[in-house]
Formats: structure tokens, sequence, C-alpha cells
């Protein structure tokens, strides 16, 4: 029986049921016709494209190309992963660009090959078509970690703000963390030494430490918390049962780690950045809980609690773990975690100051993933086949000063408006500023220094003249009409 530690279950409890609604969210399809989508990403620097993880179509795990100008999904696949198993929980599962893409295009998979084993591979893509993988490109392993059972995979990567790349592992699967395949005694999540199930794994793909081994392709990070002989050298952290969608907030770079319980408990952990060596405590703990196995002790001061934890009631089952939303269409959901249940397909945002959680919309439908597209909006996946962006229902609206129907940071991060002072407002909605006399959008030393340049030398910025006040002459009034402007600032 579990033992349940009250005082910290009950402040769950009501965070749970005690829910308001957020009102400023909603969502709208963008893309059907996919078989079992599980994952939507945008490659660096694409601000038109959504690349769609299909987990299987027979044998096959496919990548789905979408526009996102026209919300239009591209026939042929990108990539076609052949011989995935299929069984339960296994597939294609998890996608992730490399942090030099624009140069390199090279992109990385997560998934269980026909023996069930979970496979991290390299491909790259085509120079001349952003949406097919080359296949004059030899793929290449980087790392297999042998699966004991068909569920609990993991699945997730990708690359952390230190350009290292994360792999979320489940612990192999079966219940309790038991069975053949677990380490008696504690189970694999809490075993460090010759184990990657139920951690956190970090690699660097851009050097190869093993150069005798052809089953270990990758370098081992500075700082990982293990030296080889305390644990393994690829676990970050550990302790956990099934991450199901983990995330890097790109503001911030923490972590966040959604890991989908057992019978009761579903737990969302937030991870500062550059924090090695947490342990997040199943099999001893689920949630808050203790459950009664060993391998670790329940509370010790040793173990990372979650940040929140909901239990299975309401027909509630297991997490999908999201985003801090870090877009602009949406102001009143900025700095927000963004979250669901699969099972139920509520959706909530937690709101990382206080850990307070609020209902956002109800989906009433399987949410199997949520992703980011470039400018950092939000969209998921269901388990229906289609694709859903999540929009702005209400509250405040995003600013669009140029007035051509989008927010203005899309245009600033996109590149279709500059923003030289990097204030937020694109240069073409600034109000004229005279003593910005080199025009960058700032007011400084070096406006006063080439307005005397000007004045002086005749060496003027383009545009600019020594006739400050424009009154046909360039006198000694102009130089005291500047020096005033100087002082005054700009608006």
């Amino acid at each position: 029986m579990k033992q349940v530690c009250s005082a910290l279950v009950a402040g769950v409890l009501v965070a749970a049921a005690g829910q308001s609604v957020f009102a400023q969210a909603a969502f709208t399809q963008i893309s059907t016709g996919l078989v079992s989508p599980v994952f939507a990403a945008a490659a660096p620097g694409d601000f038109t494209r959504l690349f769609i993880v299909e987990k299987n179509s027979g044998t096959s795990g496919r990548i789905r190309v979408l526009r996102t100008t026209t919300n239009t999904l591209v026939g042929t696949p990108a990539l076609s992963v052949l011989n995935v198993s299929t069984a339960n929980e296994q597939g294609l599962l998890g996608l992730a660009f490399h942090p030099n893409y624009v140069a390199n295009r090279l992109f990385y998979v997560n998934f269980t090959n026909s023996t069930g084993n979970t496979v991290i591979r390299e491909y790259r893509m085509r120079a001349d078509n952003p949406e097919a993988a080359d296949s004059t490109y030899t793929p290449r392993d980087l790392l297999t970690v042998v699966q004991p059972q068909d569920n609990h995979n993991g699945g997730w990567i990708s690359f952390g703000p230190d350009g290292m790349l994360y792999i979320g592992m489940g612990d192999g699967g079966n219940g309790n963390d038991t069975g053949t395949g677990h380490t008696s005694g504690t189970g694999n999540a809490q075993d460090v030494t010759n184990n990657l199930l139920g951690k956190m794994l970090r690699i660097d793909v851009n050097r190869d430490d093993f150069p005798g081994d052809t089953t270990k392709n990758y370098g081992i990070p500075t700082g990982n918390p293990f030296n080889g002989v305390n644990g393994d050298r690829e676990i970050w952290s550990y302790g956990l049962r099934n991450p199901w969608r983990n995330s890097f907030d790109r503001v911030t770079g923490e972590l966040w780690i959604a890991d989908v319980g057992q019978d009761a408990w579903e737990e969302i952990n937030r991870e500062p950045r550059s924090t090695a060596g947490r342990n997040y405590g199943w099999r001893c703990m689920e949630a808050q809980v203790c459950t009664g196995l060993s391998g670790c002790t329940c509370n010790s001061a040793s173990l990372t609690l979650p940040v929140h934890s909901y239990q299975h009631a309401s027909g509630r089952c297991s997490v999908t773990g999201g985003y801090v939303y870090r877009g602009c269409a949406i102001p009143d959901l900025y700095g927000q975690y963004v979250f669901a249940d699969y099972c139920t397909g509520e959706v909530w945002r937690l709101n990382p100051s206080n850990n307070q959680v609020t209902l956002m919309f109800d989906f009433t439908s399987l949410i199997s993933s949520f992703g980011e597209d470039a400018y950092g909006e939000l969209v998921f996946t269901g388990a229906n086949g289609r694709v859903y962006r999540i929009t702005r229902s209400g509250g405040t609206a995003p600013t669009d000063c140029n007035n051509n129907g989008r927010p203005d940071c899309w245009d600033i991060v996109d590149g279709s408006s500059q923003d030289r002072n990097a204030n937020g407002v694109p240069d073409s909605c600034e109000p004229p500023c005279p003593a910005d006399f080199n025009g960058d959008f700032f007011l400084d030393g070096f406006d006063y220094d080439d307005f005397v340049a000007c004045f002086e030398l005749g060496t003027c910025p383009p545009g600019k003249t020594a006739d400050f006040n424009g009154d046909g002459f360039a006198d000694g009034f102009d130089y005291d009409d500047y020096v005033l402007a100087f002082e005054t600032g700009c608006p």
C-alpha cells in the first residue's frame, strides 16, 4: 500500500481541484491526415514549416512537413525510418535539429528499432530541398539502449542551451520498475552504473570519445555528474519513470520534465539551467507519494520533488509535457508553462512564480505532444491525426504597430522588420529622433561625434547635412540646435 505524505499531497490536491479558467486561449486546427503524430518542431531559422513526427505508418516512422504559410501538408515524407518496432509505445518518437542546422543540415531522431531497442540516429537534410532528407548521406547511429519491455521508452530528444543533446529515457517498462531487465533491489531508474534507463542523458554529438567502440559515436560533455566509476558518464539526472515530453525554456534555459506516473499520480519537474545529478525519486516515490518500493529513501533530502502533480481522477491518466510559452501572439500567456493530460485533453498553464495551475481549455480528446514553431508559438498533436495551434481568444492583444496583421515580434524575429535598438518595436514604427544623427536608433556619443564631424569637416552620414535646423545655412545656430536636441533626448 502507498504511504501518503499528507501535508504535501493536501497542497497538491488544492492546486488540482481549485483551478480557475484562463479564458484567453483556444486552439485552431492547422493540419489533418496524419498517422499517429507524436511531435512537431521547427528547424532553426525556418519560419514557414513544421516537421511532424509520425510514430508509425506500417513498420515505418515518418517525418512529415507542414507548410505553415498555407497549412499544407506535403505528400512525400521528409524521412521514412524503416523497420521500427510498433508495439505498444514503440516507434519513431523524437526529433531534434542540430544547433548549427542552418550550416550543416544535420538532424537527429529517437526511435525503437526492429528488436525494440532505442536508437539515436543522425541524418542530414538535402541542400537543395529543405523538405527531404539527403539520400546520399549515410545515417550515423550515435547510441543504442536495450529496452527490456515495449513501454516506457521516453523518446524525447532536444539540444539544450549548452549545445548538448539531451535524451529522455524511461525505466524500460513493466510495473514498479521490476522484472526482466530491471535491476533487482533498486530498479533501473535508481541504478546509475551500466544502466541508462530511467534517466536524462546528455551527450555531445560533435565528437567521438569512444573511437574503438562502434556502438558509441558521441562525446561526454564536461559537467556530467558521473565519471564512469561512480556512475555512467552519459547520465545527467535520474530517478525518472517515463518522461513524456520535456522542454527547455528558450529564455531561462530551464529544463521542464513531465514524468508519467503509474497508478495514481502525474508529475512535472523543473530543473534550473546547468543543474546536474538530480534524483527525481522513482521508484521509491511517485510524485510526493511514498511507494514502499526500495531503491532510494522516500522524502530524502537528496531527492528532488516535483513542482506540480495531479491525481488520476475524472478520467485523467497520463501527463503530456509542454513548454514555457515564449511567443507573443498571446501576451497574457507569456512565461507560463503549458501542459496537458493525455486522456482528458485538459490543457493547463502553470505559473512558474508560484506553481499555481489554471485550466486553459478542454480539448476533450487525446493530446500526444506539444511543439514550438520558430516564433515560439505553441502547437499540439492529437491522436486523431491532426495538429492544432494554440491561439488567443481574448485578453491583451499583441502589438502590431505597422498594421500588417502580424504581431510585431514575429516581424522582428523572422527579419521582415528591423529592430536595431532591440526594444521590441520595429524601427519603422519608431518616432523620428533628429538627435539620432547617425540613424542607428541609439542616442549616444557617436551621434554627437558624427554631427561635429559633419559640421566641421563635411563628412556626414548618408542623408544628413550640417544644416540641422534646415534654414539653408550651416552655422552656429545649427550647432546650438543640435546640442539642445541631443541634451533633450529622444521620445
